[in-house]
């Protein structure tokens, strides 16, 4: 570490307030400043030795005091051993995602779409580097981080704000004295620098645990952990890229993002203001060859309108603003050698051929494994083992075999064997089946064949289904082979006895696991349909589904026109769910997770009113008063049903902005009528 020492006076002084009171506020006060000093200035003013010395007095005066206990107290960096229990926050204003591109010409189409929508008024567009992390949102109250939460589905996010406290560069508490209003907050992304990505990967590779295969995929985990401590060990980044609140006076997003950088944040020191199109592309291109020296990940650029009024004229599409854009780098090559090729079986039974390869190191990371994604793909490559391959990350993450290079093996005298899919499961030794329309092949023994049970079984109890955490996969494998569980049912028959066999010292373990088996009898219905694993029904689906139908019992009694009555469900998804339910297994399977108290219906909320009762009502464009979604919880609140297509059983359309035409044409065949979003907004005011 570099130093720049101010005076010996400065640091004797440190130790000149006889009040702990005080002498506790002063050491917070200076230990925020040095430790903004050397995480986001990289300007230290005191020694590692000098830091430590005052961390620790302040850490003896703490103890002493109890009553002075602070969670923004830089103490409380180091994270808590505590287990976290993630609480869902709504997020004040939506977070919204943004187009992507790699093409110059959408980059231009953009630029012409802004100039065009302005009337000709002048314009400039910031342009920051495109972070590869988790976005977070920072709520600050009277200069104090009061909530961190990431972004989830953009409406709702989970509470992290334990684990974002043991981030260096985000400022417990700001100085004082400074423009900021009493309540503001600032968005960013959570990343995982390159240094702290090589030696936890390494720290993993030594205990023979599985390796995250990128820095974002690293950060997300991390800041997902249930324990601080444990995420403070890890060493993550922020940097903060979008400051919004009420109270803010700057017009301009780069005006706002200097404040920030003045009240404490880590802001990106490389946004430029690009006053023409020529200015983004030299932009780009200079980042295109400089981000390789950089200590994090970048995949792109970010282009914001500046003027924040302008902004606001520009709007929103259902699911991106309209005065941003992303352009994303192409991915970057390089060329190893073929050594062999495995085939893996997932849950679904799904057989997806996987490259082995010499180690080479690409876009940052080290690359060994690689997709051949199915047998059609192996054909079109015509791979032979000992090829030099030409290997990309797509979107500068999944690792994939784009072609055989132009260069041989300097040993090689003939290729090798040309690589062939397989045509029974390595697993079970059953025949693979490849169904109609479909690339891939599926082992079709999904009541014997191991990886499929225990694929299952682990998606089942996954965060984002019944979220059974005291479970993991190696569990799963561990119970699977000593017969205690053959299917997720079996996880609510489980008891401690035995889990912990003989083995008496296992009891508290053993008990911890059947307490959060319990503990996901409190799941929402929504997510439980989305652990059943019915193929095609993601958590999007899975709560649409949820929604529509209320239970288990009408979903099942749903027919191919009810389903595909339901917004976002096309005829694969509807097909896929009457053919679950046509299962005389899957039907045995729920009857026993509703014997074991799964919930199998949704929570019943009061209606604001039966203004909307029996109406079917679809909803196209775009609306100023409120989003799609906030259009769709009105019309179940209010006794309707949304509905995804046009048919004669739609009572009427909500039409915004921007109605696609073949809409207006079916719509006008059909005889349905369109309502305004004023018109519906008076139907259910009364």
């Amino acid at each position: 570490m570099l130093l720049c020492f101010n005076s010996l006076n400065h640091t004797m002084n440190l130790f000149a307030t006889p009040n702990d009171t005080e002498r506790i506020l002063f050491l917070r006060k200076e230990l925020n400043r040095h430790n903004y000093n050397y995480y986001v200035l990289n300007a230290p003013e005191i020694s590692d030795r000098q830091f430590d010395d005052m961390m620790h007095e302040l850490q003896e005066l703490e103890e002493r005091h109890p009553e002075m206990s602070d969670p923004n107290s830089p103490t409380q960096r180091v994270g808590s051993d505590l287990s976290n229990d993630f609480e869902p926050v709504t997020h004040k204003r939506p977070m919204l995602s943004l187009g992507n591109t790699y093409s110059r010409g959408d980059v231009q189409a953009f630029y012409e779409r802004v100039a065009e929508s302005l009337g000709g008024e002048p314009f400039d567009i910031c342009c920051e580097l495109k972070f590869d992390g988790l976005s977070i949102s920072l709520l600050y109250e009277h200069g104090r981080l009061v909530r961190a939460a990431t972004r989830g589905d953009g409406v709702q996010g989970d509470d992290v704000t334990a684990n974002v406290r043991t981030i260096r560069t985000v400022p417990l508490v700001l100085p004082e004295g400074l423009d900021y209003p009493d309540e503001f907050e600032i968005r960013g992304e959570v990343l995982m620098p390159w240094d702290s990505f090589e030696r936890l990967n390494a720290e993993r590779e030594r205990r023979e645990e599985p390796l995250f295969a990128n820095p974002r995929n690293a950060a997300s985990g991390t800041l997902k952990s249930k324990k601080s401590a444990a995420v403070a060990q890890r060493r993550l980044d922020a940097y903060l890229y979008y400051l919004l609140g009420d109270a803010l006076t700057a017009q301009t997003h780069y005006e706002r993002m200097q404040q920030a950088a003045r009240w404490g944040f880590n802001v990106s020191p490389t946004a430029k203001l690009a006053h023409s199109l020529q200015d983004i592309y030299d932009y780009i291109d200079y980042w295109d060859e400089a981000r390789h020296s950089l200590p994090f990940a970048t995949d792109g650029i970010v282009l914001k309108v500046n003027d924040l009024r302008q902004q606001q004229r520009l709007g929103y599409t259902a699911k991106n603003p309209r005065w941003a854009i992303a352009y994303k780098f192409q991915a970057e090559q390089a060329v190893t050698r073929l050594l062999d090729v495995t085939f893996k079986v997932g849950r679904t039974g799904a057989v997806t051929p996987v490259a082995n390869m010499e180690p080479v190191l690409l876009a940052g990371t080290t690359v060994r494994r690689a997709s051949l994604h199915n047998e059609d793909i192996i054909r079109q490559l015509d791979l032979h083992i000992g090829d030099m391959v030409r290997v990309e990350k797509a979107g500068e993450i999944i690792p994939q075999i784009v072609g055989v290079a132009d260069v041989a093996p300097a040993n090689a005298v003939e290729r090798g064997a040309a690589v062939q899919f397989i045509k029974t499961c390595p697993e079970c030794g059953a025949t693979l089946v490849r169904y109609e329309g479909e690339a891939a092949h599926y082992c079709p023994n999904d009541t014997a064949c191991p990886p499929q049970i225990k694929g299952r079984i682990e998606h089942f109890i996954s965060r984002e289904a019944m979220n059974i955490d005291s479970v993991g996969p190696e569990t799963v494998d561990d119970y699977y082979e000593r017969g205690l569980i053959r299917d997720a049912a079996d996880l609510y028959r489980l008891t401690a006895e035995q889990l912990m066999g003989n083995d008496g010292t296992r009891r508290r373990s053993a008990e911890k696991v059947i307490a959060g088996i319990r503990r996901s009898l409190d799941v929402p219905f929504e997510r439980v349909l989305f652990a059943l694993g019915i193929r095609f029904v993601g958590k999007v689906v899975a709560k649409t589904l949820a929604r529509r139908f209320g239970s288990l019992d009408a979903l099942r009694a749903a027919s191919l026109d009810d389903l595909m009555q339901t917004e976002g469900v096309g005829q694969a998804i509807a097909e896929s769910v009457l053919r679950y339910f046509a299962d005389e297994r899957n039907l045995a399977f729920v009857a026993r997770l509703a014997e074991a108290g799964v919930r199998m219906e949704a929570e019943q909320t009061a209606l604001q009113s039966t203004a909307l009762a029996g109406m079917s009502i679809v909803i196209s464009g775009t609306f100023a008063r409120h989003s799609r979604e906030e259009y769709k919880a009105l019309i179940e609140a209010h006794g309707g049903k949304n509905v995804g297509s046009i048919s004669k059983k739609t009572t009427f359309i909500l039409a915004g902005e921007n109605m696609g035409p073949s809409k207006l044409e079916k719509a006008s065949k059909l005889g349905v009528p369109l309502k305004t979003e004023e018109e519906f907004l008076q139907m259910i005011e009364g």
